[in-house]
């Protein structure tokens, strides 16, 4: 395994960790409703960018914490969340996913975002984690705005850090490891021997589960990177069925520190209070996991990405992540086809 796909790996574990940092904290603060609020989006024109982190503090006037609505009729209680793992070392998001929560009818959907997925940009290298080094947060959420013909309405970003401390928070997670892992890499002092088969896990050994791609014999997942994103919403999807119950509220203030020090994001407080209310109330059955449908094997002008299928994406966003009223059409998405 390269030093690359082994940060890679991590980072796609802070993926899952910033859902899950989301779920245990959002639906536990939502026992709490009388700090409640329902984010609010206004009509201004197209999206703005994302504010600067710094800046995500509680407004003086509510009024004015308010999100840019376009002129397109929206769903009612419908909105969308880009959730970034941040990479410390170089300054960069190479994971991303999307959630979409429908409060009206009681589902929330999240989206894995491929690293390589390609972009018609004009940059050389047109990948999707190359975004953030041409703008941040903010141009990450405009190319994957543009690229899926829908708006991101917030964001959230959380380090490697953070996954380790909240499993752990919960007491770990138990899980039905999917295949044999067998992988040393004494370099990195990288050690994962798991057995397939249920087992409790904790934060490290969740983290090891969720990085691995292939043993040192070169056997592995069969479909690669997409068989890891399966594991990481399986794990999830475990993490979320344990954080959602009430026996989890003594460990509130815990988990908040963790999510105060390795989470930022432009929503409020009351407005995660209120999320958690609608994830408590759905239960973890209501939360569904897909991966953007592409050919991971693609080729554009010479280099290796991650190439869309637009029928099956538009197919996709329609039924799960499109918060118009009308349906998405193959022109409002941006998909570069080689």
């Amino acid at each position: 395994m390269s030093r690359n796909k082994r940060k890679t790996s991590a980072l796609q574990a802070v993926a899952v960790t910033t859902i899950s940092a989301l779920f245990v904290l959002t639906a536990l603060f939502g026992l709490y409703k009388c700090f409640s609020q329902e984010p609010t989006l206004r009509p201004s024109g197209p999206a703005a960018p994302a504010p600067d982190p710094s800046a995500a503090q509680e407004p003086e006037n509510p009024e004015d914490d308010a999100r840019p609505l376009s002129s397109e009729e929206r769903k009612e209680h419908f909105y969308t969340v880009l959730m970034a793992g941040l990479d410390d070392e170089n300054g960069g998001s190479d994971t991303n996913l999307l959630m979409a929560l429908d409060a009206e009818n009681g589902t929330i959907n999240v989206v894995s975002l491929p690293r390589d997925t390609l972009l018609n940009v004009s940059w050389s290298v047109k990948k999707l984690n190359n975004a953030y080094h041409h703008g941040g947060i903010s141009q990450t959420r405009a190319e994957v705005s543009r690229l899926l013909g829908i708006p991101v309405d917030y964001y959230v970003t959380v380090d490697l850090r953070a996954f380790v401390e909240l499993v752990d928070a919960i007491d770990g997670v138990d899980f039905d490891i999917p295949v044999d892992m067998d992988y040393d890499d004494p370099e990195q002092d990288l050690h994962i021997h798991f057995e397939q088969g249920p087992r409790h896990l904790t934060g490290q050994q969740a983290l090891e589960v969720v990085r691995w791609r292939q043993n040192n014999d070169g056997t592995g997942y069969a479909t690669a990177d997409i068989g890891r994103i399966g594991t990481q919403q399986a794990f999830l999807t475990a993490v979320a069925r344990q954080t959602l119950q009430v026996s989890n509220v003594d460990k509130i203030p815990e988990m908040a520190e963790i999510f105060s020090k390795r989470v930022e994001t432009d929503l409020k407080l009351a407005n995660l209070i209120w999320i958690g209310e609608q994830a408590l109330a759905m239960g973890s059955d209501s939360i569904a996991f897909h991966t953007l449908p592409g050919d991971g094997a693609g080729y554009y002008k010479g280099g290796s990405y991650y190439v869309l299928e637009p029928e099956a994406a538009l197919e996709l966003m329609n039924a799960y992540f499109n918060p118009y009223k009308r349906p998405l059409t193959r022109e409002d998405m941006d998909i570069l086809v080689p």
